[in-house]
C-alpha cells in the first residue's frame, strides 16, 4: 500500500467504492470540536466530490492508478488457469467479496479469472 501522505494534488487514484478520481487537495475542518484533515477527491464520471478523512484513507483501499508492470501481472493472472478451491459456495463468495473490496488490482484479477 502506498503512503497516502505522499499523494499530491492532481494525482489520479482508485477508490474502491467510487472508481477512478483525481485528488483536488487537502481540507481541514472542525467537527465536534476536533480538527480533522480530509483528502478531497473528485470523480468526474459521477460528478461526485468525496471528502475522505486522512485517518481512514489507507484502510478504505485508496491507491494510486496502477503502473504498467502491475497491469502486466494482472493480465498474466487473467490468462492463467483457474484456481478455484473446493469449499462451500458461500465461503467462496465471501472470499471473492473480500478480494474485490480490497481494491488491489491483482486480487480482483484473481476473482475474475476464477469466475
Amino acid at each position: 500500500m502506498t503512503d497516502i501522505k505522499k499523494l499530491k494534488t492532481g494525482t489520479w487514484v482508485v477508490y474502491p467504492t467510487h472508481g477512478v478520481g483525481q485528488i483536488k487537495g487537502l481540507e481541514s475542518q472542525e467537527i465536534a470540536g476536533m480538527s480533522m484533515e480530509f483528502l478531497v477527491i473528485e470523480f468526474a464520471q459521477n460528478r461526485l466530490t468525496v471528502r475522505l478523512p486522512m485517518a481512514r484513507a489507507e484502510s478504505s483501499g485508496l491507491r494510486p492508478i496502477s503502473g504498467k508492470e502491475t497491469m502486466k501481472q494482472a493480465l498474466a493472472i487473467l490468462k492463467s488457469k483457474s484456481n478455484t478451491r473446493r469449499v462451500m459456495w458461500a465461503r467462496r463468495a465471501q472470499e471473492y467479496e473480500t478480494k474485490i473490496n480490497s481494491g488491489d488490482l491483482l486480487q480482483v484479477a484473481e476473482v475474475l479469472r476464477d469466475l
